[in-house]
């Protein structure tokens, strides 16, 4: 596939990248390498060949899933702050934090 100047310039505003016109013949010959190689791999014959999802075909070593830590929840809301007004009730109902309001 044959590239112009034009079309790097294309390109590149698409992409919002600005280039110099000292670089626009680099990145045509750049990108007109890599659309080179990927017409000769288009080229190849994979009719037959099973599509692989990993190049290596290994199995992952999975832990057991088993609870390590406990509940602490009780504990971490014994840090709860009051809810305010002089009252002495921590500001956690139902095992949540209370917040105030701040959507009418």
């Amino acid at each position: 596939m044959a590239l112009s100047i034009e079309d790097i310039k294309k390109v590149a505003h698409l992409a919002r990248i600005e280039i110099s016109d000292t670089d626009v013949n680099a990145t045509l010959i750049k990108l007109t390498g890599i659309l080179g190689l990927i017409e000769q791999m288009q080229a190849v014959d994979t009719t037959g060949i099973v599509p692989m999802s990993h190049s290596q075909e290994l199995s992952q070593r999975l832990r057991d899933d088993v609870v390590t830590k406990t509940n602490q929840r009780d504990e971490f809301q014994k840090n709860a702050p009051l809810l305010g007004n002089h009252s002495t009730q921590q500001a956690i109902a139902d095992g949540l934090y209370l917040v105030p309001k701040v959507i009418e």
